[in-house]
């Protein structure tokens, strides 16, 4: 997950990410990050697999004008009747851009293959 990566200064980020990662913490752009990436980063700290928790996370948001946090609403929820993807939160995070109508910055090659949203790493 992206934010991870970013927040937590582990792996590696493509170029179209880094770039707007850099846009977004100098103030040019806005950043939002949807609640349902929280919950998995909750969860993958509770088990141990990622190296930033929940509330550091919370706190580096906090911290920044730049971020916002896109809550789960009723409209996103109808939304995501329309996107079909395997995996219920990511499928959350899309249908959350595409009624946003802003892009996901991913490394996930399978997100690519739809035209509903505009996807960006390299």
């Amino acid at each position: 997950m992206t934010v991870i990566r970013h927040f937590g200064a582990t792996g590696r980020l493509g170029k179209g990410a880094k770039d707007i990662l850099g846009r977004i913490d100098q103030g040019i752009d806005t950043g939002v990050i949807s609640v349902i990436s929280l919950m998995e980063i909750m969860y993958l700290a509770e088990k141990h697999r990622i190296n930033i928790t929940l509330n550091e996370t919370i706190d580096i948001i906090g911290r920044s004008s730049n971020y916002t946090i896109a809550p789960l609403t009723a409209a996103i929820v109808k939304q995501a009747q329309e996107v079909y993807f395997d995996e219920l939160h990511d499928r959350l995070i899309l249908a959350t851009a595409i009624h946003l109508n802003v892009p996901i910055i991913s490394s996930d090659k399978r997100l690519t293959k739809l035209a509903t949203v505009q996807v960006v790493w390299n």
